[in-house]
């Protein structure tokens, strides 16, 4: 009697390539941030990895199996990169052990489903009768790794997207030191994944060499095309590295960045609600050192405050207000706001508030400032609750989870000449939605000429989660030619200027104060113009075209 296939053992050759495919993707989860590898290594490993997914994809024997070696692949590399999540979930959110491990690893293999579509598809489009055909000319190569780029490419943009978007751990983000970098004025993240992806699909393209007569693997310069191709395209991405997209605005203005270190699990402590007030106040209020210039701006990070403004007594109000005043400073500080609309309704945002010694007392009590920003994309179940899942929140410990989202394009904060463009926690991974306040307003007021960043990854540990968040910063300054100034909770606190290098950094979980003078940057680059537009044109232009080419070769 014959075993069904499901309870036949498997064949080595199937157990070997997953190995290979688990290991790959596991080395895959190390390449989005520097540490434990070095910074100059992570591009290359991760076309190195991506190029055995690929491989293993293209040559898949049926669809099922290209979708079953692509989400294999990318479920190690999520379980492994996002591994920071069972930090909050377990030792801040409350959740037991296994649920936390069941929670990262569910998410893990959810989100492998978009690369595992983008390689089933692939393959449906390019057949490996067409790879490994003795004629196969080096077009069929070429069209193999630019189809395979764009649905991997395709896929990224559609995690990022759908559903309040995912957007961590994009292969993009592995070539912020890389020349692939050069690429992010003109096509974003998403632009730079395109071509990471064919880069690698070109390298797996190069193992598709035809069998001598001798038997071994003879190299034919053929299949060579794809990989040459790829190699001109990362090469240019030096020379456009070079280009000044954007030029000085006013003068540098003096910024002093807050880190608190306030351990998660005290942070919302009613006990510690004053001693971790004070904190931040004897930091904001310290006198600079010798030879640093007094700040004109002071940046604390996300819910510096930990509960809403007009729950706090009116005399820490005037504290602030006073330290403002004798620093001759505005502050700016993460804070829940609790407001009411124009039609009456409670409405309650996570913000950043930006005063100075002139504003009253009245107004921070009423969050009512002139310079003010809510945050507008919400961290579903951590900000806001999804329809269906109030049971989920509920078994986590996490407050204020229930916000209001802000305007999509909101008035920087004008400051000594400059205007800050304030984004809250995950927002700077969404980079489209920084674009609006770097164009002229409504009524022609300026565009943000610097970023800043406010966070509190305490929820995070001393895990991967820092460095990844530094790293997705760096590409945001990259595509907009914009300094970013990053004030966290824990870490990492920096700055960075306008190509991406990080100018001053605070270690992590210290307290201290980063002293840094910025200059502003006006200038727009193609990307801020077109935003995800023209990389999503390239790839929809490779998709039709193999869309076209497959039907042609399904009939003949």
């Amino acid at each position: 009697m014959t075993r069904p296939a499901w309870l036949r053992r498997p064949a080595a050759g199937t157990l070997r390539g997953a190995a290979w495919l688990a290991a790959a993707g596991s080395l895959h989860a190390l390449t989005f941030a520097p540490g434990p590898l070095p910074a100059w290594s992570l591009a290359l490993l991760q076309i190195l990895t991506l190029a055995v997914a690929a491989h293993a994809t293209l040559r898949a024997p049926t669809l099922r199996a290209a979708l079953a070696r692509g989400w294999w692949f990318s479920s190690f590399s999520f379980s492994i990169g996002l591994y920071w999540l069972f930090v909050s979930m377990h030792r801040y959110g409350g959740l037991s052990a296994p649920l936390a491990v069941g929670g990262v690893l569910a998410l893990s293999l959810f989100l492998a489903i978009f690369p595992g579509l983008a390689c089933a598809i692939a393959r449906w489009f390019c057949p490996p009768r067409a790879l490994d055909s003795v004629n196969a000319q080096a077009r069929q190569a070429l069209w193999a790794a630019a189809t395979w780029a764009a649905c991997w490419a395709f896929f990224e943009w559609l995690r990022a997207t759908i559903w309040t978007g995912f957007p961590w751990l994009n292969i993009g983000y592995a070539h912020v030191d890389g020349p692939l970098s050069g690429w992010a004025p003109l096509l974003g993240v998403h632009g730079m994944a395109l071509f990471a992806a064919f880069a690698a699909a070109a390298l797996a393209g190069l193992w598709h060499a035809e069998r001598a007569d001798a038997g071994g693997l003879r190299f034919d310069a053929r299949h060579g095309l794809a990989f040459g191709i790829a190699l001109v395209i990362v090469l240019a991405g030096w020379p456009l590295g070079m280009i000044a997209w954007s030029r000085a605005s006013g003068d540098p203005i003096t910024v002093r960045l807050v880190q608190g270190n306030v351990e998660q699990s005290q942070k919302f402590d009613p006990a510690l609600l004053q001693q971790n007030l004070l904190r931040h106040l004897e930091l904001a209020a310290l006198p600079p050192a010798e030879g640093v210039p007094r700040p004109q701006l002071i940046i604390l990070p996300e819910t510096v405050l930990p509960v809403f403004q007009d729950q706090l007594d009116p005399r820490v109000w005037d504290a602030w207000r006073e330290i403002a005043a004798r620093q001759q400073a505005t502050i700016a500080m993460g804070v829940p706001l609790h407001t009411r609309g124009a039609d009456g309704r409670p409405s309650y945002t996570n913000s950043v508030l930006g005063f100075d010694g002139s504003t009253s007392a009245a107004q921070l009590a009423a969050g009512t400032t002139a310079m003010r920003y809510d945050k507008q994309h919400l961290v579903p179940w951590g900000e806001y609750v999804p329809p269906g899942f109030r049971w989920f929140v509920e078994m986590l410990d996490i407050p204020l989870g229930d916000f209001d989202s802000g305007a999509a394009r909101q008035k920087p904060f004008a400051v000594a000449g400059q205007h800050i463009a304030f984004n809250i926690c995950y927002e700077d991974l969404f980079g489209t939605e920084l674009l609006p306040a770097l164009l002229p307003g409504p009524n022609g007021e300026a565009g943000a000429t610097i970023l800043a960043n406010v966070s509190n990854l305490g929820w995070f540990g001393d895990t991967w989660a820092l460095r990844q968040h530094l790293q997705i910063g760096r590409l945001r300054t990259m595509e907009t030619a914009r300094p970013m100034l990053t004030a966290t909770n824990t870490g990492l606190t920096a700055a960075i200027d306008a190509r991406g290098r990080v100018a001053a950094q605070l270690p992590a979980h210290q307290p201290g104060v980063l002293p840094v003078s910025v200059q502003g940057m006006t200038g727009l680059t193609p990307y801020t113009r077109w935003d995800d537009k023209p990389a999503l044109a390239l790839m929809g232009l490779v998709l039709i075209a193999a869309a076209g080419r497959g039907r042609y070769n399904r009939r003949t």
